[in-house]
């Protein structure tokens, strides 16, 4: 979240700020919210010291019963206004804290101003669109015929959007979530496999809640969610703690099951393996200093990392800037890595490269230590690495042939143990 001071020097541009995200705050309302909270602390304190005052004059031997009495008789008038005050500090902090939640984080000003996708700003494109001699097949018309792909199957035993990857889909999607995972352990990225259940404060501290909580599964136990991403159990990691600026930046490659509700894309993409309720990712997440230079060098690293994944995949894609109405509150700068996918003649997103700075951190609680023994916010950034099936839509898509093959991406062949998907390898 945003500090308090930073909202009170920037009321306009915050204001301002979350307009342009789309989203409605009162920051007047906040402001006199905090001026109560502190004005009830400055009453509490004060009372404190008066009631320490007494509590010192009646180990005084000298003192009368008079006067002993009058002190017990202020004593316990201060113990009752103490109540009654904190009890009021106590409602305002919560309304206070409740407020301040709901104020997004502010882009940096090179983020194209927009309401929606359509002011996302295209500033690169890699590869060369496939170009068929045949009228290409969608990749669920590809599954059904190659036996990899069970929808009608997955939708009786799961629920709507439930699937089984089957034969070669399986080999496939556990030879790219490998090939992934340690491509970016060989960078110098710490693998993690990540919980997926995850209390609530973790959610909160990501930026899921309060914005996105109609889009997390509940579980039954309390205080018990399903992340969507391993970046919220993964920045949550360190919530807490105060690390040595030595060990800045901290970077992770982590693995974990997915799971969405999907709440707002009702009638959206519903034939296939593009919009689900369950899926794997492996996330990329970097803990740093609160350095914005610094930041943006990292921003473009994992940019890099997760482009030169989809340059050994062999899949042209095109990365987009994204607009202040279409990039979430918690975020400063974000890149959106879209592929292509020949069924929907269009680009399909496979990845999001996010600067939170310390709006995550002050939230989690995550602090570092400076040489100087100072302590600030730490900066969070994450980006997608892979996420599958998703991946596995641009991947039998874009490598059919004209036989309803699928020839396997050279990077993932020797993992696979197959070169082709056909009907005769199962």
């Amino acid at each position: 979240m945003l500090s308090i001071d930073y909202i009170r020097k920037n009321k306009e541009k915050v204001i301002q700020n979350a307009m342009n995200k789309n989203r409605s705050v009162d920051i007047d309302q906040l402001l006199t919210l905090d001026d109560t909270r502190k004005y009830l602390m400055t009453a509490i304190q004060k009372l404190q010291e008066g009631r320490n005052v007494l509590s010192r004059q009646t180990v005084n031997n000298n003192i009368k019963a008079t006067e002993l009495s009058s002190i017990k008789i202020k004593g316990k008038e201060i113990k009752q206004k103490l109540k009654e005050l904190e009890k009021k500090h106590n409602d305002i902090e919560i309304l206070f804290q409740k407020e301040l939640s709901f104020v997004p984080n502010v882009a940096y000003d090179e983020v194209p101003i927009g309401k929606d996708s359509s002011g996302n700003v295209e500033i690169k494109r890699s590869g060369d669109i496939p170009k068929f001699s045949f009228e290409p097949l969608s990749h669920f018309e590809l599954g059904k015929k190659l036996d990899i792909i069970d929808l009608e199957r997955g939708t009786k035993v799961s629920g709507f959007r439930g699937y089984f990857l089957k034969n070669e889909g399986a080999l496939l999607q556990m030879a790219l979530l490998w090939y992934v995972f340690q491509k970016l352990s060989t960078k110098g990225y710490a693998p993690l496999i990540a919980p997926s259940i995850v209390k609530g404060f973790s959610l909160f501290g990501s930026g899921q809640f309060p914005w996105g909580e109609k889009e997390v599964y509940k579980l039954n136990d309390e205080d018990a969610y399903l992340a969507g991403t391993a970046e919220v159990p993964v920045t949550a990691y360190f919530s807490g703690e105060i690390l040595d600026e030595k060990t800045l930046p901290k970077k992770f490659v982590a693995f974990s099951p997915c799971f969405r509700r999907e709440a707002g894309s009702y009638g959206k993409d519903t034939r296939g393996l593009y919009r689900l309720h369950e899926f794997w990712k492996i996330e990329q997440v970097i803990i740093a200093k609160d350095d914005i230079g610094e930041a943006k060098k990292l921003h473009e690293e994992l940019q890099t990392n997760t482009e030169e994944i989809l340059k050994e995949l062999g899949l042209p894609y095109r990365v987009m800037l994204m607009c202040t109405g279409d990039m979430g509150e918690p975020q400063m700068k974000k890149y959106d890595t879209e592929v292509w996918m020949p069924y929907r003649k269009g680009w399909g997103e496979v990845a999001s490269n996010s600067i939170m700075g310390d709006f995550q951190a002050r939230r989690l609680n995550i602090k570092y230590r400076r040489q100087d023994r100072s302590t600030a916010y730490c900066y969070t950034l994450n980006d997608t690495a892979i996420p599958s099936p998703r991946i596995l839509v641009a991947i039998l898509e874009n490598y059919q042939q004209r036989d309803e093959s699928i020839i396997i991406p050279q990077i993932l062949q020797s993992v696979v143990g197959l070169d082709t998907i056909s009907r005769k390898n199962f």
